[in-house]
C-alpha cells in the first residue's frame, strides 16, 4: 500500500526499544522466570508443560499468558519516530493521499479494515482473529471512525470493530462509515 514517508529512516529498528510507550500495551507484573502455572502449583508437581526457548525451560502455559498480555499493535502519542514534516502529513491525513492510487488499481477499497504492517498482520492470524481478514483492505473503516485517536482503546476493541465490520460490511455501512470519516479526518488528536 501506497503513503508518503512520514518517520526517520530506520524507526522501525527503534520500534523495540519504545515497547514501553506503546498506547495498548498492558500492565503486567513481573514474574519470577521459575514460576510454576496455576495447574502445576495445584497439582503440587513440576511443571506438566514445558517449554524451551534460549536454553531455559518456561511453563507453555505461562509463555502462553505473557504473549496474550503483549500489544498486538503499536500505537504512540507524540511518536519521536515521526519527522515534523511527517506530523503535518498525518494530522492532515495527507499521508493517506498517495493510498487512492490503491483504490484506482484495485488492490484496496474505500472503505474496509486498515492493511497492517506484516509484524501486526502476524499476531493476528491465530484463530480467534483471522476473521479480521475477510473484509476488503480499506482507506478508512469502522474502528477510525469510532475509536480513532481515543487514548483508552485497547488492541482487543480494535480488533473486535476489525472483526465486526467483516462480518457484516455492506453498501449501506461502507456509506455510513465514508460520511462519519469526514468528521473523523477533521480532528485535532495527534494519532
Amino acid at each position: 500500500m501506497y503513503k508518503f514517508r512520514t518517520m526517520s529512516t530506520g524507526a522501525d529498528k527503534l520500534l523495540a526499544g519504545m515497547a514501553s510507550q506503546n498506547m495498548y500495551n498492558k500492565a503486567t507484573e513481573e514474574k519470577p522466570a521459575d514460576e510454576l502455572c496455576e495447574q502445576c502449583k495445584l497439582a503440587h508437581l513440576p511443571c506438566q508443560r514445558p517449554l524451551f526457548l534460549d536454553q531455559k525451560q518456561i511453563c507453555e502455559t505461562l509463555y502462553q499468558q505473557e504473549q496474550q498480555a503483549k500489544a498486538m499493535f503499536s500505537k504512540f502519542k507524540e511518536d519521536p519516530r515521526v519527522t515534523r514534516l511527517g506530523k503535518i502529513l498525518r494530522n492532515t491525513s495527507i499521508d493517506e493521499l498517495p493510498q487512492l492510487y490503491n483504490i484506482l488499481r484495485g488492490d484496496m477499497s474505500f472503505v474496509g479494515n486498515r492493511p497492517l504492517p506484516l509484524y501486526e498482520a502476524e499476531k493476528l492470524t491465530n484463530i480467534g482473529y483471522a476473521r479480521r481478514f475477510a473484509a476488503p483492505a480499506g482507506l478508512t473503516g469502522l474502528w477510525q471512525v469510532t475509536k480513532r485517536g481515543k487514548a483508552k482503546v485497547s488492541d482487543l476493541e480494535r480488533i473486535q470493530l476489525d472483526v465486526l465490520y467483516a462480518k457484516r460490511f455492506s453498501l449501506r455501512t461502507d456509506m455510513l462509515i465514508l460520511l462519519r470519516t469526514l468528521k473523523a479526518v477533521w480532528q485535532k488528536e495527534n494519532v
